[in-house]
C-alpha cells in the first residue's frame, strides 16, 4: 500500500469517531438547554407563586384617642398579624416579609400615627412604592370630634402628643392638619364620636369578618341635621323637601320604621321618584368606586330629627342596593335621640 493510500484509510477510520464526538456535544448542548429551559420555567412558577403570596394590606390610622388600638385588636381577633406604631418606611419591608412566609402571613395590619411632616412624607412614599408593587392596600382612618377626643384625654390625665406646651385642643389641631391629605386617600372612614369599644368593634367586624371581600360594602346612615352631618359620610342625600310626619298627631311617636310612617313619607309627592333617580346615580357612582378600588361608602340620609324621613328613607335606599349584590348596613344615628 502506497503512503498516499494509507493516510487516505487513517482519515476514513478517524471520521466515525470525529463525528460521534460532535454527536456528542449536540445532544449535550441540547440537555443543557432543557435543563436551562425547566430551571426558567420553575423559576418562573416561583415568581408567580411569590406574586400570588403578597399578602393584603390594611394601614389603621387616625386621630389620637379615635380608637386605633382598638381597631387594631378587633383584625388581631380575626387572625390578621397586626404590627402597632410601625415606622411607614418600614411598611414595604414588611409586606415583603410577609410575601415570603409561605402564605403564613396571609393579611397585615399596620398601625401609623403620623407626628411630623417627615413622618407623613416618609408614609406617602411608601403608600406610592405598595402601589408599584401591585399590592392590595386599604386605609382605615379613625375620625372623631374634638369636643369627644378633648374628653377622652382628660379622661385619662395624658397630655395630646402634638400639645407640646399648648392646650389639647392645639395639639388636636395640629394633628387633624397633618393628617387632612391622608382622611381624604381613606378607603374607610369611621367616626368613633358616639361609639363604645364595643360599638367600634362591631363596625369592624362587619367590614373585616367575612371570608371574601366584597366588590363594595355600603353603609346607608340616617341622622337628623339639628344634631349636625355624619362626618364619615362620603355622600349626603336630604330628605326635608318632604312634608315632616312630625305634623301629623297621630304618626309623630312613630319612627320611619313604621309601616304608616313609611306609607306616609312615601305618597308624597315626588318621593318615589327621588328614590328611583337616586338609586340609578348610586349605580353609576359605585361602578365608579369599584374601578378607582373604593370598596367602602357611606351613604348619609338626612332629615331635621332624624326620625321619620330619612329613618324611611334609608330603609328603602339600603334595599335597593343590597338588591342590586352591594353588601349593604343601615345605621339611624338619631333615631330615640329626641
Amino acid at each position: 500500500m502506497t503512503e498516499h493510500e494509507k493516510q487516505s484509510t487513517d482519515r476514513r477510520d478517524q471520521e466515525p469517531e470525529e463525528t460521534q464526538k460532535v454527536t456528542d456535544e449536540d445532544h449535550t448542548r441540547r440537555d443543557a438547554a432543557q435543563d436551562d429551559g425547566a430551571q426558567a420555567g420553575t423559576a418562573g412558577e416561583a415568581g408567580a407563586a411569590a406574586e400570588a403570596a403578597i399578602p393584603e394590606l390594611v394601614i389603621i390610622s387616625g386621630m389620637s384617642g379615635a380608637g386605633r388600638s382598638t381597631a387594631a385588636k378587633c383584625l388581631e381577633d380575626l387572625g390578621w398579624f397586626v404590627v402597632d406604631n410601625l415606622p411607614p418606611a418600614l411598611i414595604p419591608t414588611m409586606v415583603e416579609l410577609g410575601a415570603r412566609s409561605q402564605g403564613n402571613v396571609a393579611r397585615i395590619a399596620v398601625v401609623v400615627d403620623v407626628r411630623g411632616r417627615r413622618f407623613f412624607d416618609n408614609l406617602r412614599e411608601s403608600l406610592a412604592d405598595l402601589d408599584a408593587r401591585g399590592v392590595t392596600r386599604r386605609i382605615v382612618f379613625l375620625e372623631s370630634s374634638d369636643e369627644a377626643l378633648v374628653r377622652r384625654f382628660e379622661s385619662v390625665r395624658r397630655p395630646h402628643p402634638l400639645q407640646g406646651d399648648g392646650r389639647i385642643v392645639d395639639g388636636i389641631a395640629a394633628e387633624r392638619e397633618l393628617l387632612r391629605e391622608l382622611r381624604g386617600d381613606a378607603d374607610l372612614v369611621i367616626d368613633t364620636s358616639s361609639l363604645n369599644v364595643h360599638e367600634l368593634r362591631a363596625k369592624m367586624d362587619a367590614q373585616f369578618a367575612g371570608e371574601e371581600e366584597p366588590e363594595l360594602r355600603a353603609t346607608v346612615m340616617s341622622f337628623g341635621y339639628k344634631y349636625g352631618l355624619p362626618v364619615d359620610a362620603d355622600l349626603v342625600v336630604d330628605c326635608r323637601f318632604l312634608p315632616n310626619p312630625h305634623w301629623v298627631p297621630e304618626l309623630r311617636p312613630f319612627t320611619g320604621l313604621n309601616e304608616e310612617v313609611s306609607g306616609y313619607v312615601f305618597n308624597q309627592p315626588g318621593a318615589k321618584e327621588f328614590l328611583d333617580r337616586y338609586a340609578e346615580l348610586l349605580q353609576l357612582i359605585a361602578t365608579g368606586y369599584r374601578r378607582e378600588g373604593k370598596r367602602y361608602v357611606t351613604i348619609a340620609v338626612g332629615c331635621t330629627g332624624g326620625k321619620h324621613r330619612s329613618v324611611a328613607m334609608s330603609e328603602k335606599l339600603a334595599a335597593r342596593l343590597a338588591a342590586e349584590g352591594v353588601e349593604t348596613v343601615v345605621v339611624h344615628r338619631d333615631m330615640g335621640r329626641e
